[in-house]
């Protein structure tokens, strides 16, 4: 009885440990592939299109300041096929002056605002079933 009793204690402490060492390893930075001084990553996702079910184009990112190399791949559910390698673009300055998209919050408001006025501007309230 005492040994089934200790079997049972040493296995809720491995299973408590697991996810006290998964927390300390993404509170480490190698679960994200940083290193523990806070070296840049040596894979970088840089996009991805899927193209059906389970097949996707991934473009990645490999090394980082001058070695920079970009590889797209084909992945499958099977296997992962290199399609193309290229040295990465150099980084323009000035070329991120995309604005970033609303919140969609911000979007809903403005929405219920535009039919707000569209219906006081016609003077009567507009039937949401017409």
């Amino acid at each position: 009885m005492q040994s089934t009793g200790l079997m049972v204690f040493w296995l809720l402490i491995v299973l408590a440990l697991i996810p006290v060492s998964l927390w300390l390893l993404k509170r480490s930075g190698m679960a994200t592939g940083l290193q523990g001084e806070g070296a840049a990553a040596v894979l970088k996702p840089v996009a991805q299109v899927s193209l059906g079910n389970g097949q996707r184009v991934v473009t990645i990112e490999v090394n980082s300041g001058e070695q920079r190399t970009w590889l797209v791949l084909g992945v499958t559910g099977q296997q992962i096929n290199t399609l193309h390698t290229m040295d990465a673009p150099a980084a323009q300055p000035g070329a991120n002056n995309v604005r970033p998209l609303p919140p969609f919050a911000q979007l809903l408001r403005r929405v219920a605002d535009r039919q707000g006025a569209s219906s006081s501007a016609t003077g009567s309230p507009q039937d949401p079933r017409a």
